[in-house]
């Protein structure tokens, strides 16, 4: 093919593509399309600011939820019950100074739709670990906070999932 086509039949070959794509079920990765149980639903929980609870918030919104502030017009409430991350000590040195440190970000949630409850109490617990550097302090609790950051999308991203299966 040449760039000199007329204009009208890139976006004929655009429309045929993206068709195509369509019809062989191909959706962009990360959005699930969640079950009807799943329209409008409320997010019970503690702390409303962890990197978890952002995450699924935008993770249920980019799978068609529609959030709502108030639990009597939900139709679905996840509840978070436990919601904490941390790190741990892998490896020490002859110096006994620390050398790896695993992060970890731990959930426990259940669904409860408006007569049954869905999902009983799971807990999931994700881990990572790094190297750690002590002349280069400030860049390594930077990289423990992306990691904890990226454990609590892979979270939601679970959740999201099994949501779906609903």
């Amino acid at each position: 093919m040449s760039l000199s086509l007329p204009r009208y039949r890139w976006v004929l070959i655009a429309a045929c593509l993206s068709t195509l794509l369509a019809g062989c079920g191909w959706r962009l990765q990360g959005t699930t399309r969640l079950s009807p149980v799943m329209a409008a639903t409320y997010v019970e929980t503690d702390d409303r600011y962890t990197d978890f609870n952002r995450a699924l918030r935008d993770s249920l919104r980019a799978s068609g939820a529609r959030l709502t502030a108030h639990r009597d017009e939900a139709t679905a409430v996840v509840k978070i019950i436990k919601d904490e991350s941390g790190q741990r000590v892998l490896t020490v040195s002859g110096r006994n100074t620390p050398e790896e440190y695993e992060v970890f970000y731990t959930i426990e949630y259940s669904v409860e739709g408006r007569t049954e409850e869905l999902i009983p109490p799971q807990k999931v617990e994700v881990t990572r670990d790094y190297n750690y550097d002590e002349t280069a302090v400030l860049a390594k609790q930077k990289e423990q906070a992306i990691l904890r950051e990226a454990l609590a999308r892979d979270l939601a991203g679970l959740v999201v999932r099994r949501l779906a299966s609903l």
